[in-house]
Formats: structure tokens, sequence, C-alpha cells
């Protein structure tokens, strides 16, 4: 099934778009997705551990705009989208 990710704040810089598409077989919790953005960002960026980084701290919605966990299941063809950390000076 395809899910569309939104990309917003930082992680932006991992596509020219504002979303990145992954196709996956079945149902996959969230956590389960971060380790297929890490797999992602380890091909396409040379393991960045900058974008690593985010991955590991960044939350993630579902379409209604709600926060979910990493134990929310990705049941069907959907958009959720992350959203990293933002920090300060």
């Amino acid at each position: 099934m395809k899910i569309i990710l939104e990309l917003f704040g930082a992680s932006r810089d991992f596509s020219k778009n504002d979303y990145l598409e992954f196709e996956i077989n079945g149902q996959t919790s969230i956590k389960e997705f971060r380790e297929i953005l890490l797999t992602f960002v380890d091909k396409k960026f040379k393991g960045n551990t900058d974008f690593k980084k985010i991955i590991e701290s960044s939350a993630f919605c579902s379409e209604k705009n709600e926060i979910i966990s990493d134990n929310y299941k990705i049941q069907k063809e959907q958009k959720i989208g992350i959203i990293p950390p933002i920090g300060g000076g």
C-alpha cells in the first residue's frame, strides 16, 4: 500500500517536494515506519546523521492532524506527517 509522508520543518530537506511516497507491504506501526525512513536516509543520503536524528526525535501526525504514537498501526493507504522538533536560540 502507498503511504504519503508529508514533510514539515527540517524534514523538508529529505525531498525536493514537500512529501515522500513509500510502498509498504501490509500494516506497519509508526515505530516500524521510522526504521523504513532510517533505511531510506542510509541509501539516499549516505547515512546522514543529522537526518537520522530528525527521524528519531520527530512526532508523527495522522490525516486528521492528530499526534500518533509509535504503536499506531498504518492499516490503509493514507497520508501521515512527520513533525521534527523546533529549536530556537
